[in-house]
């Protein structure tokens, strides 16, 4: 939970800097996948988290 803490706040603090820093993130989505193995596997809704996680730093502007 710290690691999370602390990654999201450097992101925050980054992306107030460097708002173009989100639209990269946010194109590099296709590279994420789920590391689980056959039916539990679910590329799209570790995708998904990812685009709420982007979501909720660009509301905070």
């Amino acid at each position: 939970m710290a690691v999370e803490h602390m990654l999201f706040g450097t992101i925050r603090f980054l992306a107030q800097r460097h708002p173009e820093m989100l639209d990269e993130l946010e194109g590099s989505l296709g590279h994420l996948w789920d590391k689980s193995e056959g039916t539990a596997r679910d590329d799209e809704a570790v995708r998904e988290i990812a685009r709420k996680f982007i979501r909720s730093l660009r509301a905070e502007h």
